[in-house]
């Protein structure tokens, strides 16, 4: 019992570290997703580029929504 009420500051401070880092992680995918639909929207209007477009689109897409649930 004494040794954890004397770690709870590092424990406290280790949590909230990795909060951080896991909602910068979330944030960073958003906008890589954010990025691949808009390249991919750019490839799509291009006749040759929906090849590529399309699934660039569908991966972003996946992506965001993977970031925010």
């Amino acid at each position: 019992m004494m040794l954890r009420l004397l770690t709870w500051p590092f424990r406290f401070a280790a949590d909230l570290m990795g909060m951080i880092l896991s909602l910068a992680g979330s944030m960073l995918g958003l906008v890589i997703g954010f990025v691949f639909c808009a390249l991919g929207v750019l490839l799509s209007l291009t006749g040759i580029g929906m090849i590529i477009g399309v699934p660039m689109v569908i991966f972003g897409g996946g992506l965001m929504l993977k970031s925010i649930f």
